[in-house]
């Protein structure tokens, strides 16, 4: 496992005990299957990811662990997590071309600084994810997040956080720091359409955050009663400094 990769999880803004608990169990993949970057560029962990998977069908006929990684518990739930786990690590090593250690995102051409703004805003949405992630029960009372403190890798792509209501639904959040167009609904629609693949008995709606909504995105929720458009906002506040 490349020595940079603790930093990447750091810049990310993931608290201490999720870096921790995703470079253990980085760590005990490669340890498991070997070198996981010439696995990376053999096929981006796909044969390993497919090997990871255990589907609801696989706990319903209670398969064994069809992984080389032994462990104690439920083989779902466990197999989950080092699945999200190299998922993750595969992110961090589609990164590591351009060097992307920070969130700071600034291009240098030609001497001059150039502002990249999708950069600005993927930082921005990071943030607003680890300020959400300590305060969900703002966002509905009895929430709690259940991807330990990462984003959940799905086919679509990888889910900013899912919860669990009070009621036992699974909620998927999806964040975005600007306005959000119908691309967006699409996103996060993409996401619960994987979750309900993936647990095909749970009950499941979702949760679209963004300063604005454009009419597009308004129209198109309008027919998924499942999902929710909520405007997040800002506050300021200032003390004089001793």
């Amino acid at each position: 496992m490349r020595s940079e990769y603790k930093q990447w999880l750091e810049a990310q803004k993931y608290d201490d005990g999720t870096v921790t608990a995703q470079l253990h169990r980085t760590g005990r993949v490669e340890k498991c299957y070997g070198d996981l970057v010439a696995h990376y560029k053999k096929d981006q962990f796909e044969e390993l990811l497919r090997e990871l998977t255990y589907s609801a069908e696989d706990e319903r006929r209670r398969r064994p662990n069809p992984s080389k990684i032994p462990f104690n518990g439920d083989p779902r739930k466990n197999l989950a997590s080092y699945k999200n786990a190299l998922a993750l690590y595969g992110r961090f090593l589609g990164n590591q071309d351009g060097n992307d250690f920070s969130t700071s995102n600034t291009l240098i051409l030609e001497n001059e600084q150039i502002e990249d703004v999708a950069g600005q805003r993927i930082g921005l949405e990071r943030d607003l994810q680890s300020t959400l992630r300590q305060a969900l029960d703002q966002l509905e009372p009895g929430l709690v997040a259940i991807d330990d403190g990462t984003e959940r890798s799905v086919q679509s792509g990888f889910i900013d956080i899912t919860a669990r209501a009070a009621d036992d639904t699974i909620v998927v959040i999806e964040l975005k720091a600007g306005t959000a167009g119908q691309r967006a609904v699409g996103q996060i629609l993409s996401y619960m359409g994987d979750i309900a693949v993936e647990e095909p008995e749970a009950n499941l709606r979702g949760i679209l955050i963004t300063a604005d909504f454009d009419a597009k995105a308004k129209a198109a929720a309008r027919m998924v009663p499942s999902l929710t458009l909520q405007k997040y906002s800002v506050k300021f506040s200032f003390a004089v400094s001793e």
